[in-house]
């Protein structure tokens, strides 16, 4: 199944299949915030090690299945899988986008 997703979106999960941190991180402000099950991950110095330790080194591939949009987010699920506990586990991002850039993510499972 095909998504509609926006441009960043698309570019992140594209990245994202591929295990490529700086594709992953290209779509991001350099300003971003990232909230992984409530810890927070600022800017790109702190996303880059978070997709380097939380996701290429498990080989987390996110593959999303379902897109919405809920006021100024964009509200993407789907499994992850890779080398880790629980694989796959289903997971909500919600997305907020600025200027043609990921401002802020959300993950939670």
């Amino acid at each position: 199944m095909s998504l509609d997703l926006p441009l960043p979106i698309a570019a992140y999960v594209a990245a994202n299949a591929l295990l490529d941190v700086d594709g992953m991180l290209k779509p991001f402000s350099a300003d971003a915030v990232l909230r992984d099950n409530g810890v927070a991950f600022r800017g790109h110095g702190e996303l880059r090690r978070l997709f380097e330790d939380g996701v290429v080194a498990v080989k987390a591939i996110f593959t999303p299945d379902a897109v919405r949009r809920e006021n100024a987010q964009v509200v993407v699920e789907g499994p992850a899988h890779g080398d880790f506990k629980g694989s796959p586990i289903r997971f909500t991002y919600r997305f907020t986008l600025e200027d043609d850039s990921i401002k802020a993510l959300e993950i939670t499972a």
